[in-house]
């Protein structure tokens, strides 16, 4: 018998993933705009992270994939990759005149649904 509940979590872990890979891109997009049109926007620094969350959110969804198929390590590594995202956007957020405001705001955004995804993780691990 299929268990819902843990259906439901790795339903909602999925598409938290898919939610984050989503907003990486957008950043990514956004800063090809203001590197048109602002560039004071489109920051070095702000390159740099765009493009890191990039590569992370592809390692993030290549996780999750293999934790959608009964991976218990899958879910595990799906849980440490959010929890250092969560750590690194809460410290680079944090670190004064290193990002535009507009990029502060993103990453706190993005701190809350990094550690979202580690706690639906570390639920749908515990609960197989």
């Amino acid at each position: 018998m299929v268990n819902n509940m843990s259906v439901d979590r790795a339903g909602a872990l999925h598409r938290a993933v898919g939610v984050y890979a989503a907003v990486s891109l957008a950043t990514v997009a956004a800063l090809a705009v203001m590197a048109a049109t602002a560039p004071r926007l489109a920051t070095p620094e702000a390159w740099g992270h765009g493009a890191i969350a990039g590569v992370f959110a592809i390692l993030l969804v290549l996780r999750a994939r293999a934790a959608r198929k009964s991976s218990a390590r899958g879910l595990g590594a799906v849980a440490v990759i959010a929890g250092v995202l969560t750590a690194v956007n809460l410290v680079e957020a944090a670190i004064p005149g290193a990002f535009p405001s507009w990029m502060r705001v993103e990453m706190l955004a993005v701190a809350a649904l990094t550690l979202l995804i580690a706690a639906l993780a570390i639920r749908a691990r515990r609960a197989r």
